[in-house]
């Protein structure tokens, strides 16, 4: 993940104190206990944040040699670190996890004992994804309550397809949320990428549970499908993930996608996908809407343009453009 794939950030508070940063941050992450050697001397530093208690991502620019851990009834999160500039440790015990740009670095907030920041210009982005995402993906993903740590490996390897994929997704998002950017102004699409986020997680990455992975599962009736098809149509403007579908089906994620598969021959996802871009495509073809071909796709959860459009020729073998030209708009 190249330093220039991050640029620069609207700070919304800024300023010279150690102090004044940390209570910037604070409004980012939660509360959290900090130090540094020369407290009181000069530093330059900004900060940004977006985001809601679902996911939030925070900017940090700085010039390091200071540390920090979690403070107790901070809300538990996934923290998905991006160091950009600069390198920080994460520390667990006698276990410590370096993050230095072009890796990615996964724990549970509450978990280390310190994070220190190192000496020297320092940036990084990152996402705090809410715990009870990641409880609740892995209740429906391995049909088993998530009771104690999780024990994520915290450094997520870039050389395979798995940590590429990983790595690639918390790009998008960030580029996605940065700045006011276009995920914040779609619901859909950020819950999407939020709950995918945590699929490829607990999927993926290795952890205590992932022995379960492997667990055997029987096959739904048709009937489940057929509830699912008609919650996501009855449902589709709204920012649904796959435990919604799940439960109204009464199934569990991975039952899902086995019957979706065994019987449409595609994922749940993907067929909500595809509903939802039928339905930008009679707005397009809808003469009375005048909204712009950018709000018709934020509307139905598609943020990323440039593949929208490529996803819709495939689909229907002309440009959005075309579409709305042929109804006369």
């Amino acid at each position: 993940m190249p330093e220039n794939a991050s640029p620069n950030f609207t700070a919304r508070f800024q300023g010279t104190t150690f102090d004044d940063m940390v209570e910037a941050l604070t409004k980012g992450f939660g509360s959290f206990d900090a130090w540094r050697n020369g407290r009181d001397k000069p530093l330059d530093w900004k900060v940004g944040f977006w985001g809601d208690e679902r996911l939030s991502l925070v900017s940090n620019q700085d010039s390091g040699g200071w540390g920090a851990r979690t403070a107790g009834g901070t809300p538990e999160t996934l923290a998905i670190i991006v160091p950009r500039t600069g390198a920080l440790d994460v520390a667990f015990g006698r276990t410590v996890a370096e993050a230095t740009p072009g890796r990615l670095l996964l724990t549970n907030n509450l978990e280390p004992e310190r994070v220190s920041v190192r000496a020297g210009l320092h940036r990084s982005d990152t996402l705090s994804l809410s715990w009870a995402i990641i409880a609740q993906t892995v209740a429906a993903v391995l049909e088993t309550p998530l009771t104690g740590a999780l024990d994520l490996a915290p450094v997520v390897d870039r050389s395979t397809a798995a940590g590429q994929l990983i790595v690639g997704l918390a790009q998008t998002m960030i580029i996605g949320m940065r700045n006011d950017g276009p995920l914040l102004h779609s619901p859909i699409a950020l819950s999407n990428l939020t709950q995918a986020f945590a699929d490829l997680v607990v999927r993926l990455v290795p952890h205590r549970l992932s022995h379960l992975l492997d667990k055997k599962i029987h096959l739904i009736a048709p009937r489940h499908v057929r509830r699912a098809i008609e919650f996501m149509h009855a449902n589709i403007a709204q920012p649904l993930t796959m435990q919604n579908v799940a439960d109204a089906a009464g199934v569990s994620i991975r039952a899902l996608e086995i019957g979706f598969r065994a019987f449409k021959a595609t994922t749940p996802s993907a067929y909500l996908r595809t509903i939802r871009l039928q339905a930008v495509r009679e707005d397009l073809r809808d003469p009375s809407n005048r909204q712009p071909l950018r709000d018709i796709c934020l509307k139905w959860g598609f943020f990323h343009f440039g593949r929208f459009a490529a996803i819709y020729r495939a689909a229907y073998g002309e440009n959005p453009s075309d579409t709305r030209r042929r109804s006369g708009l």
